[in-house]
């Protein structure tokens, strides 16, 4: 158990035991009662902050949007789109302020005028029973508020995780089952992650450099090889007349480079498939499944290289020049080792960001989004 795990179990058991040896009372009930209010709002908060803060300033769109869009500077939104990262720090704890302190009080009225009348005759009936049927019920009576500190404790630590404050904390989470539970069946549900639940096993780090001498004819080089989950990144992009035909096939009476590599990334994030056996065997360093364009192609399926090198293969096809880049994405639990690619737009004169494998979780072309789950690029090769 890590220090991760330990903190979450401390967490959720604090108010049960607290509760216990404090035991029912009216009063002990109502405090509760108003700091759960207190959790509930915070919570909800969070969320919509979470939700309206993306589709405002990072997505464009949306009633909120609208309104902020005619009647405030273009410029606020050029300067968030250049530094997302602003969105979390300055934006969404304004959000998350605001409705909680409206909710806090709802939910505050709500209880008064309708649940502490009940708990107050119940503590009357309970006066004459015996102290540790008052212990009990006060441990009962504290599980919502143990279950809403749990819930705070994971959102919590999930946020602070899409920094990457550190690397040992990274792994920390990563390797508490615990907290990969509750992101799993809670955390991701509730924020509506796409990514996460379309892609469950891109949470493995599925993407294995290797660097190795190199050797011809029995006789050893200085030489250093790179090796992609076991292929050299040239056998990764190597392509075949299937795949040419094909790419050239999809952008038939496109001239424009930027709608070509539209349409050679829309077609690679609908029609392959993520392999979530191939990301087990990677982690586990076996490669004998095969990685790269040919048989990702041929086999309809492949982790984050298997995509970016067919990607590649059908760029390159089409005379579209394109880097492989190597990285860690945020899957909506923890970063992890990824791959993906940038595509070179002559009539901008720009290189924009493409992710074939986040496709199904949104729009991963050239998008402003990318910088919030994407880090720590390098270049690999372009070609």
């Amino acid at each position: 158990m890590n220090y991760i795990t330990i903190l979450i179990f401390v967490v959720f058991l604090y108010p049960i035991i607290k509760g216990f040896i404090l035991k029912f009372s009216s009063r002990s009930v109502k405090e509760d009662l108003q700091g759960i209010n207190g959790d509930i709002s915070f919570i909800i908060g969070f969320l919509i902050g979470i939700y309206y803060s993306k589709i405002t300033f990072l997505e464009h769109k949306g009633v909120l949007y609208s309104i902020i869009y005619k009647n405030i500077s273009k410029d606020i939104f050029k300067y968030f789109d250049n530094k997302p990262q602003l969105i979390f720090i300055i934006i969404m704890p304004i959000c998350i302020f605001t409705i909680y302190k409206l909710m806090v009080i709802i939910l505050d009225f709500i209880c008064e005028k309708t649940i502490f009348p009940l708990f107050d005759g119940l503590d009357k009936n309970l006066s004459n029973k015996s102290e540790w049927i008052r212990r009990i019920l006060g441990a009962i009576f504290s599980i919502p508020k143990a279950l809403c500190y749990l819930i705070i404790i994971v959102f919590l630590l999930n946020f602070l995780s899409l920094f990457n404050m550190n690397k040992t904390f990274n792994k920390d989470l990563t390797n508490s089952p615990v907290y990969n539970y509750f992101c799993q069946e809670l955390i991701i549900p509730i924020t509506n992650s796409n990514l996460a639940r379309q892609l469950p096993s891109i949470i493995n780090n599925s993407l294995k450099v290797v660097e190795k001498k190199g050797s011809t004819n029995g006789i050893n080089s200085s030489e250093v090889i790179v090796y992609y989950n076991g292929v050299t990144l040239d056998e990764a992009v190597k392509s075949n007349k299937n795949i040419d035909s094909f790419s050239k096939k999809l952008c038939l009476g496109k001239s424009i480079t930027k709608d070509k590599a539209k349409i050679l990334y829309d077609w690679v994030g609908e029609n392959i498939s993520y392999d979530n056996t191939k990301a087990e065997e990677v982690v586990n360093n076996d490669y004998s499944i095969k990685s790269g364009a040919i048989p990702t192609y041929e086999t309809g399926k492949g982790i984050c290289l298997d995509y970016s090198s067919l990607y590649i293969a059908m760029c390159r096809a089409s005379n579209i020049k394109v880097r492989l880049i190597t990285g860690e994405g945020f899957n909506g639990v923890s970063w992890v080792s990824h791959a993906w690619n940038q595509v070179y737009l002559v009539e901008e004169n720009r290189w924009i960001n493409v992710d074939t494998t986040f496709y199904k979780g949104g729009n991963y072309f050239d998008s402003r989004r990318f910088n919030l789950d994407h880090k720590l690029q390098d270049i690999a090769g372009t070609f």
